[in-house]
């Protein structure tokens, strides 16, 4: 007998086997996570804060591509409502192994607009795991943050 899971907002039922491969793709993107955060660091330590978010999107995608991950640069995201894609259209900076978005900036302060970027991206992209990435600080960790959805 499979045992199940009702999920009240959906009203799915989720088998035990479903609930098993949604935390091994979590462990994986906790696994990419951590590839995502060194090669971030990597990119920061070498060239420092202050330069143009360009330069960082070029090295971050260096980074990223040498340790063997799947990158796509610049991707669109169509605006989707009550099922009609709209002519609006918004863009990610980097999209790893076709599952996380990274929004690179490199501006004095994140601002509540920064952040409502990256989760709109995320719920318009239906992707679960993002990273918001200031690059213009002291230390990379001040600016770095992580933004999930249905994670």
């Amino acid at each position: 007998m499979i045992k199940t899971t009702v999920n009240s907002q959906a009203h799915t039922i989720v088998t035990a086997e479903t609930l098993r491969r949604y935390e091994m793709e979590k462990d994986e993107l906790n696994r990419l996570s951590e590839i995502i955060l060194d090669a971030c660091i990597t990119v920061h330590k070498a060239m420092g804060p202050g330069l143009l978010e360009s330069v960082y999107t070029e090295c971050l995608v260096y980074e990223l591509k040498k340790r063997g991950l799947k990158i796509k640069t610049e991707v669109s995201i169509p605006l989707v409502y009550n099922g009609v894609e709209l002519s609006k259209r918004f863009r990610m900076d980097i999209l790893v192994e076709n599952e996380i978005i990274i929004e690179v900036k490199a501006i004095e302060t994140i601002l509540p607009v920064h952040e409502a970027q990256i989760i709109s991206h995320l719920k318009l992209a239906d992707k679960r795991l993002g990273f918001l990435v200031n690059f213009n600080v002291p230390i990379l960790i001040k600016g770095f943050k992580r933004f999930v959805n249905k994670f």
